[in-house]
């Protein structure tokens, strides 16, 4: 096999424990007495779980929805909205959550695009979506969790029926199960199309060994994204259970860890950086923890450094994506590394689709049967990754043990007089300074070297603009001079998206 141009991990990679044992989605929830989640001291058994998903798949049958309709889901964290998911699952129907971030316009052009047969939304987000015209979201199509107030939404228990004289057919494997949105920060969001197949191959490869029976998982992401229902699959399917809390409230978190001895947490570095603020406030017995993730960003490497004296264990940082999240599991050193799962084909191209060799950046390139089929562009049509290969739009660069290491996105690699730098780099270093907090870089266009480097840090608390300048030493002691940004500006935060990824386009506005 020739490395240079192709990666089928083998050499180092992880094995996922149970990548054979999952036949379909709802094997997932066999109805049994182990616990699967707890939400406000609420406990759901798995068939407490599995009852409702019956009743609720139930109910969507007989209303007509089948295979290949759409269901649009509104929720937040809870049991509604892992019921809908598997009652989905179920029945064939392809289960698409939407944006809690989006406001009435954008869910409108989402639901335009989707097109669903039903709309399952918590009543104070259904308040955005009321206003929108029935020619989009029929009037019988709307069912709220809570108590509906525009006339035409009913309560979703009108959607739940008894099961007893439903039969409910095994999907095929090859439908699609699942549409989820990119983070859509250059124009309008993807559909990520997954099929029940993908699914069941990406979900016990996100268990990928680490994931034990008996674990609790202090699980806050959002379930509308992928990386929440991943963990959520993944978690119920390895025998784990989860307790479900307010990312927005990080002291709240802490006590549930203590309460409940949860085992692992993964959040952004955004996420931790708060818990272990308020670890350091308030110290909680955290030594239950075994695994901490984080992912959705490069994590700053002082977060990395200080972390384990709040702890008591490292902070772990992994790769993932919509489309091919389950392609890694978490490296073993500080930085932007991640070890490939078992299988995962993955290829390193430059700018010409030649595959560069070991050690040097290079496009990332996925295939495998856990990754997406392609982009959902509206009923019966996809735009299918060609061959199967996902081109993941980052640059990482392969280490001499196998190990992957993020350098940039491809679109935010600044080429300065024909030198190629990473922001990454650049960021982190910038940030290994004590009175930085946060920093952002990006490229600025310039009519003779191409771009120039423009460097964004957030001052600690009571730290004024004059230490810019050692900022700035500093970090020259650290990196070649053609790296260095040509000026630091000083800003109250740096902007972020709802995924906790610096918003550059943002940055690039502010230059």
């Amino acid at each position: 096999m020739n490395r240079t141009s192709d990666f089928v991990s083998q050499r180092g990679a992880v094995s996922p424990s149970r990548i054979n044992r999952l036949r379909s989605l709802s094997d997932i929830i066999a109805p049994s007495e182990r616990l699967a989640f707890v939400k406000d001291g609420d406990r759901w058994t798995r068939a407490r779980l599995a009852r409702e998903v019956d009743r609720l798949a139930a109910g969507l049958k007989s209303m007509g929805v089948g295979a290949g309709d759409r269901v649009a889901l509104h929720l937040r964290n809870g049991p509604e909205i892992a019921i809908a998911y598997f009652a989905c699952f179920r029945i064939g129907a392809i289960a698409t959550p939407l944006n809690l971030r989006f406001k009435t316009a954008e869910l409108e052009d989402m639901l335009r695009r989707i097109l669903p047969s039903i709309y399952i939304g918590h009543a104070e987000l259904y308040r955005l979506v009321a206003p929108i015209e029935t020619r989009v979201l029929g009037a019988a199509s709307r069912y709220v969790v809570g108590e509906p107030e525009d006339g035409m939404a009913q309560s979703w228990t009108r959607l739940h029926r008894d099961p007893a004289e439903t039969v409910f057919e095994e999907p095929d494997p090859d439908a699609l199960a699942l549409l989820l949105s990119t983070s859509g920060t250059t124009g309008k969001p993807k559909l990520v199309a997954h099929s029940h197949a993908t699914l069941t191959c990406k979900t016990p490869m996100f268990v990928n060994g680490e994931i034990q029976e008996g674990d609790v998982n202090a699980f806050f992401l959002p379930m509308v994204h992928g990386s929440g229902i991943a963990f959520l699959l993944s978690d119920l399917l390895a025998g784990a259970s989860l307790v479900m809390l307010d990312a927005n409230d990080p002291y709240g978190i802490l006590d549930a860890i203590e309460t409940h001895r949860c085992t692992h947490v993964i959040s952004t570095p955004t996420g931790f950086a708060h818990l272990m603020e308020c670890q350091r406030r308030r110290p909680r017995n955290v030594s239950s923890l075994r695994i901490c993730l984080a992912g959705g960003d490069v994590c700053p490497p002082r977060l990395q450094e200080v972390f384990p004296y709040h702890f008591g264990l490292p902070l772990r940082t992994f790769w993932a994506s919509t489309e091919g999240g389950s392609s890694f599991t978490y490296g073993l050193q500080p930085g932007p590394v991640s070890r490939p799962l078992l299988g995962v084909e993955i290829r390193l191209l430059d700018a010409e689709d030649r595959a560069v060799p070991q050690g040097e950046p290079g496009e990332m390139m996925l295939r495998g049967p856990h990754v997406a089929l392609g982009y959902w562009t509206g009923p019966g049509k996809l735009e299918r990754f060609p061959d199967g290969w996902y081109r993941t739009g980052d640059l990482m660069r392969e280490d001499e043990e196998g190990n992957f290491w993020f350098v940039a996105r491809a679109k935010d690699l600044i080429v300065r007089a024909g030198s190629n730098i990473s922001p990454i780099e650049v960021e982190q270093v910038l940030a290994e300074h004590p009175d930085v907090r946060d920093a952002g870089v990006v490229g600025v266009p310039d009519p003779v070297l191409g771009q120039r480097v423009l460097g964004f840090v957030q001052l600690a608390e009571g730290v004024g603009a004059d230490r810019l300048e050692d900022v700035s030493r500093r970090a020259s002691a650290r990196l070649a001079d053609y790296k260095m940004p040509e000026r630091l500006i000083a800003v109250a935060a740096i902007p972020r998206n709802g995924l906790g990824k610096i918003d550059r386009a943002r940055l690039a506005r502010m230059a």
